[in-house]
């Protein structure tokens, strides 16, 4: 959850949660003390009644005088009948208030007859000028908290006649209410604090603090250390980040290891490759100087084999030198638009020459279209047809030996294929030909003159121009060497 919508949803909670709850408590404690009055035999559904008794009453009591005048003007009789009584009682019952009709010292009628026992007896008498007046008095008895309004009037027959309207007063009640109100308050207050923290801990917090936690073990150099998924906002995209960030530190870690063990078979595979020529090297000079190069033919088949073995260390430096610049991107290309037919046609025909020197046939095919480019260096492609036809000669083991140079159609690629069919590569080694220096004679005999690093540097190239290659093989028949390219298309 992103922290806008977290502080918007914090200032709505602070504001409606507190006063929802307050509302409910209100009600729930209101309903409790109305309940409690009816073990004095009142009801009561107006919560007016709990906070402001003595207005209400006076509301009450002139709504029912009106009323209990008109009747008194219009139809007296219809006063002395139970059934208009209750009805009148009906309109107050609910409102911890009833009726009470006295005729000359007997009850006449009572909405609460329990609650009417109580206060019968010290009721004011009746007062005629009251009746001559139209007057009504109001009486409060502290003793049963209850408000009494009194109106007098003569029935029919002529007998005195009191009608009371006696409310419970709520005064103890509304103190009540107030404590239980402050109290309720008070544990709404401390409900929402708690509930905002735990909320926004749990939110905003315990993220952060797995967050330190997962830091602490990327400095501690813990790159295993994975924080759980989260949700989208901040917090979310800050655990994405630091996924992203722990990813490339392990990826470069690892490259960085990877790197220093290539590293370390390195300078031992060139220790390795420069020790064998100079011991050869070493060993024939120490023969000439200790004379056992006593003929003329000795010593020139001395000086030819130190010849040789300084012309392998020249070629070992300088693919070394190649595949070092080319490896660390020291070596710059130089792309251009090469006509497919053309460059390959001058290629065969140079190569062509150097094979039939040493009695290796070769066929050549092209079966894309005469006007088909692409964008390459020609220079270094040059140099990786070089490096897979000088493999192939190395390695053929036949007398009749053939190379087949075929260049396919591949719709927006063009596929070039270089086989042999010389001793062939065994299944295990196939995947591991491009790696530089490896050889699949485990001794790393140099007697055939190979670094190790020609195929590697092949596949730099290859890769560099956006093209990628692989091989297939047979023992004992022959490997195939394939590189793709894609074709130079020109823009609608």
């Amino acid at each position: 959850m992103k922290f806008k919508t977290r502080l918007v949803i914090t200032f709505l909670t602070i504001i409606l949660l507190p006063l929802v709850l307050a509302c409910t408590a209100f009600l729930c404690i209101g309903a409790f003390l109305i309940r409690e009055q009816e073990e004095y035999g009142f009801r009561n559904n107006d919560y007016n009644m709990l906070i402001d008794p003595t207005q209400v009453f006076q509301i009450i009591s002139d709504e029912i005088f009106l009323e209990v005048e008109d009747i008194l003007n219009t139809d007296p009789a219809s006063l002395e009948n139970s059934e208009v009584l209750d009805s009148i009682n009906e309109k107050i019952v609910n409102r911890s208030s009833y009726i009470m009709v006295r005729k000359q010292d007997t009850l006449y009628y009572a909405g609460n007859e329990l609650a009417a026992q109580q206060i019968f007896n010290v009721l004011p008498a009746f007062q005629e000028s009251n009746v001559k007046k139209g007057q009504e008095q109001s009486i409060y008895y502290n003793s049963m908290k209850k408000l009494v309004r009194q109106m007098d009037f003569y029935f029919l027959d002529g007998s005195e006649g009191s009608f009371f309207i006696i409310t419970r007063a709520n005064s103890i009640l509304s103190r009540k209410l107030f404590v239980d109100m402050a109290i309720a308050i008070m544990v709404i207050l401390i409900f929402t604090s708690l509930f905002l923290t735990n909320w926004i801990s749990r939110g905003v917090f315990v993220p952060i603090n797995q967050l330190n936690i997962a830091m602490q073990n990327i400095a501690e150099g813990n790159l295993e250390y994975m924080l759980p998924d989260k949700d989208d906002g901040e917090i979310g995209e800050l655990y994405r980040n630091y996924e992203d960030m722990r990813l490339r530190l392990k990826e470069s870690t690892d490259e960085k290891i990877l790197a220093e063990k290539q590293n370390k078979e390195l300078v031992s595979n060139i220790s390795h490759d420069l020790k064998t020529p100079i011991t050869a090297i070493k060993g024939y000079v120490e023969g000439i100087m200790d004379g056992v190069a006593d003929t003329p033919e000795k010593m020139d088949k001395y000086i030819r084999t130190i010849y040789n073995k300084a012309i392998d260390m020249d070629r070992l430096i300088n693919e070394l030198t190649v595949y070092s610049g080319i490896d660390s991107n020291r070596i710059p290309y130089h792309f251009h638009k090469i006509n497919i037919s053309e460059y390959f046609g001058d290629c065969i025909e140079e190569v062509g020459l150097d094979l039939e020197s040493k009695n290796i046939a070769l066929d050549y095919s092209n079966l894309v279209a005469p006007d088909t480019l692409i964008i390459a260096d020609p220079e270094q492609l040059k140099r990786v047809i070089n490096n897979i036809i000088g493999n192939s000669i190395k390695y053929l083991d036949k007398a009749n030996g053939q190379i087949d140079i075929r260049i396919l159609d591949e719709l927006d690629s063009i596929r070039v294929e270089i086989e042999d069919n010389g001793k062939g590569i065994a299944a295990k080694d196939l995947p591991k030909i491009f790696e530089r220096f490896y050889r699949t004679d485990a001794s790393r005999n140099s007697a055939q003159g190979g670094s190790g690093i020609g195929l590697s540097i092949v596949k730099k190239i290859i890769e560099d121009h956006g093209g990628y290659i692989w091989a297939t093989s047979k023992e004992g028949e022959g490997t195939c060497m394939h590189f793709v390219i894609r074709k130079y298309q020109e823009a609608e």
